[in-house]
């Protein structure tokens, strides 16, 4: 199985000023096309450090993508740093040149003098023409590696890569397997306590299982490798039977269904609407209920929790309020070294409250506090 890496180039990705979009794109990509991907890097727009990045690539691995640095200003050097890396000049190419200004006559401008630098690329490169912005994209063979150079636009970067690169990819390296993921999203249940459960999965080879903690909640994923995606499913279906079986209604979904989906399923169930007041969680409960309509009767923020505040006392008044079935009352409690939380439910069978301690980051408290409302809600 062909194996690769991802260098995205630009100083504004290392100082923060945009976020990189284009890494977790191309990883999914490769993972679909069964490429295995063993490492990403970011390096600012510096040729000999972008030339040093893909020398250590080129020693660990046959692909290696590079994305940003192709634009016609004196900071857009990967062309320059690709030749560096494999000892070699750039060279002009005039069909180059004329694809540039056929870009910019669509676009009714003229191109500047700068421009003609898009037209230069490592010599012996093989050129990809880009229909949908002015950057042409290139490939150099070493061998039987492949140094691929993409445009940074996003969408520019996606056209090529889906269009171009894939093809050419597939035809090089006889791509015929896939690697598919599955996530089984829990919640309720501790990263540690999964572990125990789970932990000789994580030891398998193909499929693999690994784990992801998030605040409040703990996501299991299941990576197969096979030749067809009929075989990928079934053995992620095999090794998901044995997980489920493990963790029971700790697992409240699959790939992008959410926490806030479970929860109203099971109001939905039971035809019941649903109330809250939060108190120092930021609106965030709030704006992840706000998008059930009929069942989210609507939100009560207050910014600050009241140290006299009782919940229980409050939820019944915010059901008479608000003549809902359901009401759901949260106070987070805020402390110089664990936050407190309590919650509040009350509903047609019967009422409960849950009382909570955080020591983790005082900026997740929130979310921690918001996951763990849901899941009381999905466990009614």
């Amino acid at each position: 199985m062909a194996t690769a890496e991802i260098i995205t180039i630009g100083t504004e990705i290392l100082l923060g000023e945009i976020i990189d979009t284009n890494t977790p794109y191309l990883a999914r990509l490769l993972r679909d096309t069964g490429i295995d991907l063993y490492r990403t890097t970011t390096v600012g727009d510096n040729v000999r450090r972008i030339a040093e990045a893909i020398q250590q690539a080129m020693e660990r691995c046959d692909i290696i993508i590079t994305t940003g640095g192709l634009g016609p200003t004196v900071d857009d050097p990967t062309r320059d740093a690709v030749a560096l890396a494999l000892h070699v000049e750039t060279e002009y190419r005039p069909e180059l040149w004329e694809q540039v200004r056929a870009r910019f006559r669509r676009y009714g401008r003229m191109p500047t003098e700068n421009n003609k630098r898009q037209a230069y690329v490592p010599q012996g490169a093989l050129a990809v023409e880009n229909p949908v912005g002015t950057a042409p994209a290139f490939i150099v063979e070493t061998g039987q590696q492949s140094t691929i150079c993409l445009p940074g636009v996003p969408r520019e970067m996606e056209y090529l890569m889906e269009n171009a690169i894939l093809p050419y990819l597939k035809e090089r390296y006889g791509l015929v397997g896939v690697i598919k993921s599955r996530i089984l999203h829990t919640s309720g249940v501790g990263e540690s306590q999964i572990d125990d459960l789970v932990g000789d999965l994580e030891r398998l080879s193909n499929p693999t299982v690994g784990l992801a903690a998030h605040a409040g909640q703990v996501d299991v994923r299941v990576t197969a490798k096979a030749d067809s995606l009929l075989q990928a499913d079934t053995m992620i279906q095999e090794i998901e039977e044995v997980i489920r079986q493990r963790l029971g209604d700790c697992i409240y979904g699959v790939d992008g269904e959410t926490l806030e989906s479970a929860a109203f399923q099971r109001l939905n169930a039971y035809g019941w609407r649903l109330g809250v007041q939060e108190s120092g969680l930021e609106g965030e409960l709030t704006r992840r209920l706000a998008s059930s309509d009929g069942i989210f009767a609507g939100g009560q923020v207050i910014a600050e929790t009241s140290a006299q505040m009782n919940v229980l006392t409050a939820a019944h008044e915010l059901r008479r309020q608000l003549n809902v079935e359901v009401a759901l009352v949260v106070a987070l409690y805020p402390g110089s070294e664990k936050q407190t939380m309590a919650i509040a439910v009350v509903t047609p069978t019967g009422e409960r409250v849950v009382e909570r301690s955080y020591g983790g980051p005082p900026r997740m408290a929130s979310l921690w506090a918001t996951n763990l409302c849901l899941d009381l809600l999905r466990k009614l």
